[in-house]
């Protein structure tokens, strides 16, 4: 069995300390001052947690070898796992927008407002350096589930900034209400992000095409390398974790020999391989003089209809 890379799992360990050490801080703040809007942060440090943990276990799971029963691998994890972290995204800012709605019809004095922030402020300093450095070492090794636990950690910064900025002026101005609206904002925050790493989950989990502009790198790569007398169709591409999976019809004489159109499928996949780094590549080698080459597949119609 293979074992996690520790380059990626270093920075999502610091994740999880940093999630339960803002865990205890935030709800501290809460404790102290009784903002709704402190609290809306401090619940979603249960999240963090959470989805740093949920995270590395994916890792642990990605990084298995192919076997009898996942062919493919086991890279869709990632997705599974974005998808579970969408969701209790979602759940906590469902939560914080009732407890919001309940203060504003229920208000409640707020208390030791300049410790209570200082608090909360420390715990955002906590969690910006973790995010940075797990935004840093996805971004370098194109790791979508270290890059997603790093975004969500920055939304948790510029959201405990806001709401901060929210208890600052009930300080400020004695406006009661401002700290269970500036919470319900924050929960509008909060459900947009879970939305966004459930809808990234989906596209993954139904195969969505990479990027236009990889696929153009992949088209260019192949049509640099395509002989006169040979064509190419049917074009796929997916993503599955950090994996990228490209596949596509070579149409070549029938004249060569099995050897020939082997050696001129490496070609071609070395070159694809050369723009899209890690990419498992296959090549359907198939007759261009037989008519039925152009015709064993769907994708034939749509890249017509596309102008590919």
């Amino acid at each position: 069995m293979s074992s996690a890379p520790q380059h990626l799992l270093r920075p999502i360990y610091a994740a999880i300390a940093a999630a339960v050490t803002t865990l205890v801080l935030k709800f501290g703040a809460y404790f102290i001052t009784g903002s709704v809007g402190l609290f809306s942060d401090a619940a979603e440090s249960f999240v963090n947690l959470a989805a740093s943990i949920t995270a590395m276990a994916s890792l642990w799971y990605a990084a298995r070898p192919v076997d009898a029963d996942h062919t493919y691998g086991h890279e869709k994890i990632v997705f599974f796992s974005s998808g579970l972290e969408g969701t209790l995204v979602a759940v906590a800012g469902i939560g914080t927008a009732a407890f919001a709605v309940h203060r504003i019809y229920n208000p409640v004095e707020l208390e030791r407002l300049e410790i209570g922030t200082g608090i909360s402020l420390v715990a955002s300093g906590v969690n910006l350096v973790v995010a940075r450095w797990l935004l840093r070492v996805g971004r370098k090794y194109d790791s979508l589930i270290v890059e997603a636990d790093g975004q969500h950690l920055m939304t948790d910064v510029w959201t405990s900034v806001a709401v901060v900025a929210g208890v600052a002026l009930v300080r400020i101005t004695g406006l009661q209400i401002l700290d269970p609206v500036c919470g319900l904002i924050m929960a509008v925050v909060i459900l947009y992000t879970g939305a966004s790493l459930m809808r990234r989950s989906f596209d993954g989990l139904m195969d969505r095409a990479l990027a236009p502009d990889v696929q153009t790198r992949i088209r260019n790569a192949i049509e640099l390398r395509m002989r006169p007398d040979c064509a190419f169709h049917a074009l796929r591409t997916r993503q599955a974790g950090n994996r990228p999976f490209v596949d596509f019809h070579l149409l070549v004489p029938g004249s060569l020999s099995v050897g020939e159109a082997h050696a001129y499928g490496d070609e071609i996949t070395a070159g694809i391989e050369a723009v899209v780094p890690d990419a498992e590549v296959i090549v359907h080698v198939e007759p261009i003089e037989d008519i039925a080459s152009w015709q064993d597949s769907l994708l034939i119609d749509i890249e017509r209809n596309n102008g590919g």
